[in-house]
């Protein structure tokens, strides 16, 4: 049995924020709207090794991406505009790690969040669309996320913000059962779960089967206290883990959200994958 990757959640703001290699930086102004990067200071924008995320530096480093729908904002988030060499304007939106899991576990220094432009998204626990609207971003026009919410009032929030949002397809269902959402989601490349559920392990399965390619990856964040608050959360996490490894989900890395969600670890992992392939 290979056994996932564990890091520790402290102490890995350096390498969350590591830039990737290739591409230029560029310079702009952070607008005056928002928290984080205070309005009019110079920023300098940098791709991160990820795929599709950026890194705004100024006094102090942000995780950004590339804003799909200039001039349209989701929740009062910052902005910061770059100006290009043929003087068109470039337009990032701050992701807060402390309202995203995903964006926590990128500061951290998850190896590789399977998610890149153009590719494919199932999003499980969907919520009001903060987290999808980056993961948005980052697929870009050419990809797709699937946005799944159960709750009609947040799933209201959702469907207004994928109005200008045409790469994100609304589905206000119950998780638990995907054959009523079978046929408007296709194969995707992965999937993320935020679920926060005591059957989320059976219920990230469950879509697994019918929705994610053999040799897809996912994420699922794990809350201790919402699984079993008598134990442990490193025992809640290992046990979470040999139910994915029970339903062909092999998970290859667990992250313990330590500085931004107590009690909280993202797993990443891949589907189906074979024997020798460990991501």
């Amino acid at each position: 049995m290979t056994h996932p990757q564990r890091r520790r959640g402290g102490g890995g703001r350096g390498r969350g924020l590591a830039t990737g290699g290739g591409g230029s930086a560029v310079r702009g102004r952070g607008s005056e709207s928002g928290g984080g990067i205070k309005g009019g200071s110079k920023v300098l924008v940098a791709p991160h090794r990820h795929a599709g995320v950026f890194i705004a530096k100024s006094k102090g480093d942000a995780l950004v991406t590339k804003n799909l729908v200039p001039g349209e904002i989701i929740y009062d988030e910052k902005r910061i505009f770059v100006q290009n060499e043929d003087r068109s304007t470039v337009e990032y939106r701050i992701w807060n790690p402390h309202r995203s899991k995903l964006a926590a576990a990128i500061n951290i220094g998850v190896d590789n969040i399977w998610i890149k432009p153009g590719l494919k998204v199932l999003y499980l626990g969907a919520s009001s669309g903060y987290s999808v609207s980056h993961v948005s971003d980052i697929v870009g026009h050419e990809g797709c996320v699937y946005a799944v919410e159960h709750s009609h009032i947040c799933g209201s929030d959702l469907v207004n913000m994928t109005e200008k949002r045409t790469n994100v397809i609304p589905i206000i269902e119950d998780a638990r059962h995907p054959a009523k959402y079978r046929m408007l989601v296709g194969m995707v490349d992965i999937i993320l779960c935020d679920i926060n559920q005591p059957d989320q392990a059976t219920i990230i399965a469950t879509n697994a089967s019918y929705f994610l390619k053999p040799g897809g990856h996912f994420m699922i964040t794990i809350s201790a206290n919402s699984i079993d608050s008598k134990l442990s959360a490193e025992t809640v996490y290992q046990k979470e883990v040999e139910k994915l490894q029970m339903e062909e989900l092999r998970p290859t890395e667990i992250l313990p959200l330590d500085n931004c969600e107590g009690d909280h670890a993202c797993v990443f992992g891949g589907y189906r994958l074979p024997r020798k392939q460990n991501s």
